[in-house]
């Protein structure tokens, strides 16, 4: 029996101008076919809280500052890549924005690489949309959190 490598993270849905909702395209591993669109987050660093990486990893990824409170929604699973078996927890969080602009300058490496582009997506956008877009639910989220329904506790987002 291999071992489980965990992975959390820690992401931002980050509406601008007009509720728009910010995504990078990623590319996905084997299985999947295609790209896949991502909230901005990344990896929860040994000491650092969800809230904390949620905010390092918009900042650095978007060069926007964001103060948050604390999560309003997580999914988990688990998957295998290449003989790998992979487990996370993802935290996601949610701001507002006054701008549309995105600094690219800040990513890593890593980030340069894998964050193919950019788009700010409506809701009905993400409806109709045949892209593998993540987190799964995220339209009827933001329908909920645009209306100003912020929960009061986490909800648990589907996995796949």
């Amino acid at each position: 029996m291999s071992e489980v490598v965990r992975r959390d993270t820690a992401r931002v849905i980050l509406v601008g101008p007009d509720d728009r909702v910010l995504l990078f395209r990623h590319p996905l591993p084997a299985p999947w076919s295609q790209d896949g669109w991502l909230t901005p987050g990344g990896g929860i660093d040994p000491g650092e809280t969800p809230v904390e990486t949620a905010v390092r990893e918009l900042r650095e990824e978007t060069g926007l500052v964001v103060s948050l409170d604390r999560a309003v929604a997580f999914d988990f699973g688990e998957w295998s890549v290449d003989g790998v078996s992979r487990a996370e927890k993802n935290w996601f969080f949610f701001a507002r924005v006054a701008t549309d602009h995105v600094d690219l300058s800040g990513q890593d490496e890593f980030e340069r690489r894998d964050l193919l582009e950019h788009r700010w997506w409506t809701v009905d956008e993400l409806r109709v949309t045949s892209t593998l877009v993540y987190p799964v639910g995220l339209a009827d989220l933001l329908t909920r959190l645009l209306r100003g329904d912020i929960p009061r506790a986490p909800v648990r987002l589907p996995w796949s």
